[in-house]
């Protein structure tokens, strides 16, 4: 065993030894999410916040929701003229049929806002389930955005939509390729 090099054990452990300690014990890594990762989890908080103020106003509209409806309509139209009457007639739409059976929608309300919340907890916490996630999550949506783009008259919140999502899915690509997941 001559041949074989000396180490001392008085010197600091080397770059090609990071993540061991002196005493040898494995060191955890913590790894950060990147400043774009973070504000794709905000904005996942953002919209999960969003969804849950939409299950407050139901919970307390639900009674008297084609009311309150017909009154936000008008004070819109207003207000704003057309500008996003495809959007507002939808919004009216599902609201009026959230309200024949609001348990249910709160239901789905909930469950669509903690999706929000996990996601955004992993990409905070830059867990590679949640890059997944995010990727699967908005990619599932491109087509059928895409394909309402194409087949409907043009909208140009539809086509924000697309575009940010894409942004979503190109941000969230490109962390995952950084960090050797793909």
């Amino acid at each position: 065993m001559a041949n074989l090099p000396q180490q001392d054990d008085r010197l600091p452990p080397s770059s090609k030894d990071k993540g061991v300690t002196m005493n040898g014990q494995q060191e955890k890594s913590r790894s950060t999410a990147s400043e774009s990762i973070k504000a794709v989890a905000i904005y996942e908080v953002v919209k999960g916040v969003g969804a849950l103020l939409g299950a407050g106003a139901l919970w307390w509209w639900h009674t008297n929701l084609e009311h309150w409806l017909t009154t936000a309509t008008v004070t819109w139209q207003r207000s704003f003229g057309h500008m996003l009457a495809p959007q507002i007639d939808s919004a009216v739409r599902i609201a009026q049929q959230a309200s024949k059976n609001w348990p249910m929608f709160l239901l789905l309300i909930f469950a669509y806002a903690s999706l929000r919340f996990l996601e955004a907890y992993g990409l905070w916490h830059d867990k590679t389930w949640a890059y997944w996630f995010g990727v699967l999550g908005y990619g599932v949506f491109i087509p059928i955005e895409i394909y309402y783009l194409i087949v409907s008259p043009f909208d140009w919140f539809k086509l924000g939509i697309l575009v940010s999502n894409l942004l979503i899915i190109i941000v969230v690509y490109r962390n995952m390729k950084r960090k050797g997941l793909i």
